[in-house]
């Protein structure tokens, strides 16, 4: 299949994409498309210098620079973490010996129970 030859006819050579000599181009480009694709290039010039591409690019071949700079987003994330659970669970036991005092049933005991485990030295 790869090694046959391949008949082209003479009308499927006039189809050819590809113009011949003596062929110039049907439709010139006009002077308005021109200044139309010079404000779209500019525009996309003007949108890139507001995504700061060429610094974000600069920012992706510094591998010193993007290890330094995820390490401390890092860092951060797992101190504000481990800060936001101590708050939440000091909140909630705040609210859950606030129960206690209301004297609960079935809530008030496990409460006390929960309370007991916090104070052991």
């Amino acid at each position: 299949m790869w090694g046959e030859n391949v008949v082209v006819s003479d009308e499927e050579k006039k189809t050819s994409l590809i113009p011949s000599k003596n062929e110039e181009l049907a439709d010139p480009v006009s002077v308005q498309e021109l200044v139309g694709l010079r404000h779209q290039v500019t525009l996309l010039a003007v949108t890139l210098e507001k995504m700061r591409l060429a610094e974000y690019i600069a920012y992706l071949n510094s591998p010193g620079r993007l290890l330094w700079f995820n390490f401390l987003v890092g860092l951060l994330r797992g101190l504000g973490t481990a800060l936001g659970a101590g708050l939440l669970a000091g909140v909630a036991y705040f609210l859950l010996k606030r129960i206690v005092v209301l004297n609960l049933p079935v809530i008030g005991g496990f409460i006390a129970e929960l309370s007991r485990y916090v104070h052991q030295p």
